[in-house]
């Protein structure tokens, strides 16, 4: 396996499960001197750190306590040396009909998704190197309008929104942001939404609408991850990534790739990728 990441330093929030506890693993594998995770069950978080084997760190907490995101990044202090990868992965995701959605359903969802995943990256400015890598972990529900999930898709909607205005706060420092955006992955925060045998319909249900006629795994989904990370210097720029091998059956109508001007320092704009669908 290459060592693409030898010598360098990451933050993983949401990395006890799922596609956070694959990245971190992966990172680990392929030479990284150390990886912070995060997670809010203690038990969770130590089978990870088992699983990864070496050169971790877990933190416990919630991205929506800034409190532990402090504690976090004291962690990272305390490790003397600068961060060159954030992830932010940590988030919630449940279902409920529009028509039945409570003020805790949505500050649940809200709080975890779009403040926690704000704070988890503003509070680690400091600690990331310039020509660092940023990325958030998005969806393809910010565009498809999947029934029931109104309030997660605009979060996620949110995270997308974040990626372009911070690729320009942020393009100074030569920072790249990135938002990645899975389609159907199977991953433990499925069994949130279902269980059972609503939860192996939903999952079929799913299956159906991929053209490949699968889900897709955590391990096949962190090769798109990888393309998201330099592999020299990095430029200041905003891209989203979507997952095509679970890419749903609609198709695209139009698929525009967009470039702003170039800053005054002659540097490369921002590209963006716009998609829309029939």
């Amino acid at each position: 396996m290459s060592k693409k990441f030898a010598g360098k330093i990451a933050v993983v929030t949401g990395g006890s499960t799922g596609m956070g506890l694959a990245t971190a693993k992966r990172f680990v594998e392929e030479g990284m001197d150390h990886v912070f995770i995060t997670g809010r069950r203690k038990d969770a978080l130590d089978a990870a750190v088992t699983e990864i084997g070496k050169n971790v760190t877990a933190i416990q907490g919630d991205v929506a306590n800034l409190s532990d995101l402090d504690r976090l990044y004291d962690a990272v202090k305390k490790h003397h040396r600068p961060i060159d990868i954030i992830f932010a992965n940590a988030g919630v995701a449940k279902l409920a009909p529009f028509g039945t959605v409570d003020e805790g359903f949505f500050d649940l969802h809200f709080d975890a998704n779009v403040k926690g995943l704000f704070f988890s990256v503003q509070k680690g400015l400091p600690f990331i190197k310039d020509g660092g890598s940023i990325i958030l972990n998005g969806s393809i529900a910010d565009i498809k309008g999947f029934p029931a999930m109104s309030v997660y898709s605009a979060t996620k909607a949110a995270v997308r929104s974040f990626a372009r205005t911070w690729a320009n706060d942020l393009r100074y420092r030569r920072i790249r942001v990135n938002v990645l955006s899975p389609g159907h992955i199977d991953t433990p925060i499925l069994e949130r939404l279902q269980q059972g045998e609503a939860l192996t319909k939903m999952k079929k249900e799913m299956e159906n609408n991929v053209p490949l006629g699968r889900l897709e795994t955590q391990t096949r989904s962190l090769k798109l991850f990888r393309s998201s990370l330099p592999t020299r210097p990095a430029m200041s720029r905003a891209q989203s990534f979507t997952s095509m091998a679970v890419w749903p059956k609609s198709k695209p109508a139009r698929c525009d790739l967009l470039k702003s001007r170039d800053d005054r320092k002659g540097r490369k704009g921002q590209w963006q990728v716009s998609i829309s669908f029939r």
